[in-house]
């Protein structure tokens, strides 16, 4: 089904005739249409890299359309549920330069944690989640958070030596 310049000129006519009717589905699952363009691209690519393979590309460029759509709306509720964990721009690489001696020495002693400890601590300290609710985004009981927290900060505190 593939010729010698890969899919492509395969790719480009399945762009031209079934672009738009799935940028208008995915437009109608997710309510925006910038992301939804993203999504059909993203499909697009998917797509080609699988052109050999698959027997109906638009069947499965529709599937792909719908999943890739699904994903983003589970990203989108968790968003919304945790807007402490979303809002906020991950530091750029170079600011970590730009930190104090005593900065790098805490984020150093967090990541010497175990996994648990480290994860309730920076989702009550960064994230400024309640228990109730960094208990319901690890899965694990309220107790369980005031004992990894509690053992977290002895932790930190004898590794600071504050």
């Amino acid at each position: 089904m593939t010729t010698a310049d890969d899919g492509w000129g395969e790719l480009a006519a399945l762009y031209r005739e079934h672009a738009r009717l799935l940028v208008r589905l995915a437009v109608l699952l997710v309510d925006d249409v910038g992301i939804a363009e993203e999504i059909v691209q993203d499909a697009f690519v998917l797509v080609h890299r699988r052109l050999g393979h698959v027997e109906r590309p638009v069947a499965y460029l529709r599937t792909t359309v719908v999943n890739l759509s699904r994903s983003r709306l589970r990203r989108r509720l968790v968003a919304r549920r945790h807007p402490g964990l979303v809002e906020r721009d991950a530091p750029a690489a170079d600011e970590r330069v730009g930190l104090r001696d005593d900065q790098r020495a805490v984020i150093t002693a967090l990541q010497r944690l175990p996994r648990r400890q480290r994860e309730v601590l920076v989702l009550r300290y960064w994230s400024e989640l309640s228990e109730d609710e960094i208990a319901a985004t690890l899965g694990i009981s309220n107790g369980s958070v005031k004992t990894h927290a509690h053992r977290g900060m002895a932790a930190l505190e004898q590794e600071l030596g504050t």
